[in-house]
């Protein structure tokens, strides 16, 4: 793998999706010399917005399907994140000796800066924003991308350097993970997803596990105590190589935790070690919903501080960090019943920890693009909190067959009439949640845009 700018230079290159990740890489490429051509699946018409954004560059062209000869023609094979590793077309190209990789595999091995890498099912980037938040009131100077923010292949092309590479690593940018040696890893949960990518969780785990591949002395990873299957992957050797802190929201464990180094939710306080002293830090002016906020606080101290952050510096954070839109996000009040929108929650996990920020008289919202999750797990809460469950969506008969029978339920046909049902169903006192529990794909976007229309028509109710 090329780790020098000028080992580009007339190299052939060819990159698999022109989506955000593939502009990016066209211009850093070209930049860089190298002959890039571009194959996507979709045609010219469906690519036009993206096509635009390169149409000065010398780049060739392959839309509409992926030509087996050109892959073999190449000194190096680049797939976007959003492009399964599995295709037939990669084993033919791999078996022949083409090189295949990531954008950020490929990207990474660029960066000579330290880096922070932050991975878990739920909660990265709410972990990545307020260790960016942490360090920048430090004057320390950061950068943020990754799998919800800027391809990593942005960072190289820009003028400004960092001190600190803060990158949201998911399971789709570790497949590739060979070479990644991230300065800290921090995990912040496990739990079911992605079933339409992987063939089992089993096969999921592996790729999250892939991000300590390379952890070393020097390594610092930043675990999740209450998570069991993290704390699963706690013993594997590689982890062991480095040093590890914990945290946790158990003041049971505080004694264990404080003597190796790590943080514990005790109260309104967070108690904190990671060298001979120990810092308090106080939650009880928190501006985020939910008590997993509490966990992704104390994951961000403690990379945080590894990086000079300093200690009125973070608590000033913690005082005012209002969280990040699409995460139980409240929307407004009317006639009585409370909105939040909680379009982030994409997989089972992220809605159990949505629900458990109420206490009752939830309408919930849930559906989206079929990712084969499996749903039930999510029984008992749906029975215990939530009075109606308004099911809309790709997968909402498969919600409704492994969830209907616990709760009042509905099937809706779009989404807006979903929101509308759930306002009509609502009494005062009453909360509108959504949370999805599925991607967005199969009516928008992105989970960004399903929340803003959730929003819109909710600004429009009286």
């Amino acid at each position: 793998m090329y780790r020098e700018l000028s080992e580009l230079k007339d190299k052939r290159i060819l990159i698999v999706g022109l989506g955000k990740t593939g502009v990016s890489l066209c211009h850093f490429l070209t930049q860089h010399q190298a002959q890039v051509t571009v194959t996507d699946h979709k045609s010219k018409p469906e690519l036009s917005t993206q096509l635009e954004l390169v149409e000065n560059l010398p780049v060739k062209f392959e839309l509409g399907s992926h030509s087996p000869k050109t892959f073999l023609q190449q000194d190096l094979v680049i797939l976007s994140p959003g492009v399964s590793s599995n295709l037939k077309i990669f084993d033919y190209a791999r078996s022949q000796g083409v090189k295949i990789t990531g954008e950020f595999e490929f990207s990474q091995a660029f960066i000579k800066e330290p880096i922070i890498g932050i991975t878990g099912t739920n909660g990265k980037t709410s972990v990545a924003k307020l260790t960016e938040a942490f360090l920048t009131a430090s004057g320390v100077k950061t950068w943020v991308g990754g799998s919800n923010e800027k391809p990593l292949t942005d960072y190289l092309r820009s003028e400004e350097k960092a001190q600190v590479v803060i990158i949201e690593v998911s399971s789709f940018m570790l497949e590739h993970a060979d070479q990644f040696n991230p300065m800290n890893v921090v995990f912040t949960n496990l739990a079911e997803n992605h079933l339409d990518r992987y063939r089992s969780m089993e096969e999921y785990v592996n790729a999250k596990r892939r991000i300590f591949k390379n952890t070393n002395q020097a390594t610092t990873s930043i675990l999740n105590a209450d998570d069991n299957a993290v704390v699963e992957l706690a013993r594997d050797p590689a982890v062991q190589r480095g040093r590890i802190f914990y945290f946790s929201r158990k003041q049971a464990l505080e004694p264990q935790i404080m003597n190796i180094g790590g943080a514990v939710n005790i109260g309104t306080d967070i108690k904190v070690r990671t060298g001979p002293d120990i810092e308090m830090y106080s939650i009880k002016d928190v501006k985020m919903r939910g008590r997993h906020s509490i966990e992704n606080i104390m994951a961000s101290i403690l990379v945080a501080r590894e990086h000079g952050a300093k200690h009125d510096a973070i608590q000033s954070v913690i005082n005012t960090f209002k969280g990040l839109p699409h995460r139980i996000e409240y929307v407004r009040k009317v006639g009585g019943v409370n909105f939040f929108n909680d379009s982030k929650g994409t997989n089972v996990h992220a809605v159990m920890r949505s629900l458990d920020t109420f206490e009752e008289n939830v309408i919930l919202i849930m559906g989206g693009k079929e990712t084969n999750i499996n749903f039930e797990p999510l029984r008992n809460v749906i029975k215990r909190k939530v009075k109606t469950l308004i099911l809309v969506g790709e997968a909402k008969e498969r919600i409704n067959r492994e969830l209907g029978d616990f709760t009042e339920c509905f099937l809706i046909g779009t989404f807006e009439e979903a929101v509308l049902i759930a306002y009509q169903k609502s009494r005062i006192g009453d909360t509108v949640l959504l949370s999805p529990g599925c991607p967005s794909f199969d009516m928008f976007d992105s989970y960004e845009e399903r929340g803003d229309y959730f929003k819109e028509i909710i600004r429009k109710f009286h």
